[in-house]
């Protein structure tokens, strides 16, 4: 049963008047619209209601936990704040690395491994070191 928004204001249940966002008509249906509802309101331009931008998209409640997901990690200060751990978090990989040479015998001693060269070499290493144990 679709009521008008007269015909709610009328009715012994006024919340069903909101239950349907195309009963509400206009630019009030675009902003309060569904989930996938994402495409511009021309109709609150044109009236002069909306102008800003939450009058172009849904409502920020409404979006899905994708679109906020999208929309935080797009503004500056999320990209900075991403990109600082990341360059933190590169560091410590590549002192961890340097740790674990130096803990390697190589000859000449200065000699510049890769981190696959470093891994494979530990590997052999402690297989090495195992061994002495066991003789």
């Amino acid at each position: 049963m679709m009521l008008s928004p007269d015909q709610a204001a009328d009715s012994d249940h006024p919340s069903s008047a909101h239950s349907d966002p195309e009963s509400l008509g206009g630019a009030e249906a675009k902003v309060l619209g569904s989930v996938s509802d994402l495409e511009p309101a021309e109709d609150a331009e044109a009236d002069g209601k909306g102008g800003g931008r939450a009058a172009l998209y849904a409502h920020p409640q409404q979006l899905s936990r994708e679109e906020k997901r999208r929309r935080r990690r797009a503004t500056a200060k999320y990209r900075s704040a991403h990109a600082t751990r990341e360059r933190i978090r590169v560091e410590a990989f590549n002192l961890a690395f340097a740790e674990l040479r130096k803990l390697l015998p190589t000859l000449p001693p200065d000699k510049k491994l890769s981190k696959i060269e470093i891994l494979r070499l530990a590997i052999c290493y402690i297989s090495y070191l195992n061994h002495v144990l066991d003789v």
